[in-house]
């Protein structure tokens, strides 16, 4: 099949890639000529688990192309995906401009039916809009009429798993009434259904919200945990002990139940106060998702809470190794970062940072440039010399296992203050090291104790 995908961002790239895989003849259209020209050549501008292969892969076989030229690719695709970004304006709401525009310049050039799919994130309401742009569009050309599906199909991608996400998806929403639309987006994932019928048929409106309210819902869990966080430590309690106590309800589950610095990255903050503020247009007051929000933002102060609080306020002379930037593991996405905001707010109190990351010291410097007493070291042990401590505040893998010995003596102080709760309190004792966790109020858990003290 014929498909266009209008934007070459992550959402776009990755389902481009995908739907190529499976023997789709792929045209992914971006206004940014300099990004096509490198995509053109297998150059992937995002660091994305297992992306880079399937691009190449599919730009030797000639099911992948990309492209600057709309008319080229509004010919091209029987489904047109809009897959352009939707980031928050300033009163919260989603920033429609490049969906709707996307969908004028369908409008402006097909002379075929066409469907046209959304799969970025909007507000309930925008497919119907679409609809709208795309009938003005044909009625102010004066053609003849010319027959057009609209459906809503929302992305469910984790960034650092996406591909595994698109290639073995949990579900697959689809909103519409249109039977063509239907027909053709069954036919398109019916690759990644054969074992088991994952496609939910819904109203349009339905599919809108769904994907809000998954992301609200987890956003939520993190919130959640980060709040009882705080209770455990101040009651003398180790949230890491509740969280296994009540994670194994199946009711619970264990995903997105971990407390840490708080969660950023380009969808749970904007995809937030975008479903907050559909609510005040619609009359309905969400104070649930308020507070998650608030709860967010005082997250990512905590760490540096615990920093002045063992050190003082005024960092004028110390140094801090600080491990992991991007917003997660397997990305290198800096966008709502908790480490930006703990960064500026070491720098503000006076001390200096070397930074590490494995894959986003890059995006990092861009991000942070005009920050000053910063500088990116080469690995994550040489980030440690002439440090008084280190902060940990992405889990990447190499972070979990590391040379303890090492840290302890590299440090001027044996000091580690730990945003993910990665070691066990007491088996940093025995080894020497003052370790500050997030809501381990409890010196140690009693199966380290025994360990420690048999």
């Amino acid at each position: 099949m014929n498909i266009t995908i209008v934007g070459t961002g992550y959402v776009g790239l990755v389902t481009g890639a995908c739907l190529s895989e499976m023997g789709n003849d792929v045209l992914c259209l971006d206004t940014d000529s300099a990004k096509v020209d490198a995509l053109q050549r297998g150059v992937i501008p995002i660091h994305e688990r297992g992306l880079e292969p399937l691009v190449s892969r599919n730009l030797a076989a000639g099911r992948l192309q990309f492209t600057t030229d709309v008319d080229a690719a509004v010919a091209h695709g029987e489904l047109q995906f809009i897959c352009v970004g939707t980031p928050p304006l300033e009163d919260g709401s989603a920033n429609l401009e490049y969906v709707l525009a996307a969908a004028q310049s369908i409008g402006q050039r097909m002379t075929e039916h066409k469907v046209v799919v959304v799969k970025s994130t909007v507000p309930v309401g925008t497919t119907q809009r679409v609809q709208s742009v795309l009938q003005q569009a044909l009625q102010q050309r004066g053609c003849a009429p010319i027959g057009f599906s609209v459906a809503s199909n929302p992305e469910f991608l984790k960034e650092g798993a996406a591909v595994d996400d698109f290639m073995r998806p949990d579900r697959i929403v689809i909103g519409s009434a249109d039977s063509a639309a239907i027909a053709l987006l069954s036919v398109v994932y019916a690759p990644f259904t054969r074992n088991r019928d994952r496609l939910q048929l819904m109203d349009v409106a339905s599919a809108e919200l769904t994907k809000y309210a998954a992301n609200a819902m987890l956003a939520t869990r993190i919130s959640f945990m980060n709040e009882l966080a705080r209770l455990a430590e101040s009651v003398g309690a180790d949230i890491e002990m509740v969280r296994r106590g009540i994670g194994s309800d199946p009711r619970i589950g264990t995903h997105f139940l971990y407390s840490g610095v708080g969660f950023g990255g380009s969808c749970f903050p904007k995809d937030l106060k975008a479903l907050i503020r559909t609510g005040q247009d619609n009359g309905v007051p969400m104070p649930l998702l308020g507070a998650v929000q608030s709860v967010n933002d005082a997250q990512k102060q905590v760490l540096v809470a615990k920093v002045l609080q063992r050190l003082g306020n005024d960092l004028s002379g110390r140094a801090f190794a600080v491990w992991g930037l991007a917003f997660k593991p397997d990305t290198d996405d800096m966008r709502e970062a908790p480490s930006v905001t703990i960064i500026q707010a070491l720098v503000a109190h006076g001390a200096r940072l070397q930074l590490y990351d494995p894959v986003a010291s890059v995006q990092a410097q861009q991000v942070l440039r005009g920050v000053p007493s910063l500088s990116f070291a080469a690995h994550q042990n040489l980030a440690l010399e002439g440090a008084d401590a280190l902060l940990i505040v992405t889990d990447w893998r190499e972070f979990k296992s590391p040379d303890f010995d090492l840290i302890r003596d590299r440090l001027k102080l044996p000091l580690v203050f730990d945003g993910r709760n990665l070691f066990d309190p007491a088996a940093m004792a025995a080894l020497g090291i003052e370790y500050h966790a997030i809501g381990r109020g409890m010196p140690m858990s009693v199966g380290a104790a025994a360990q420690v003290n048999p």
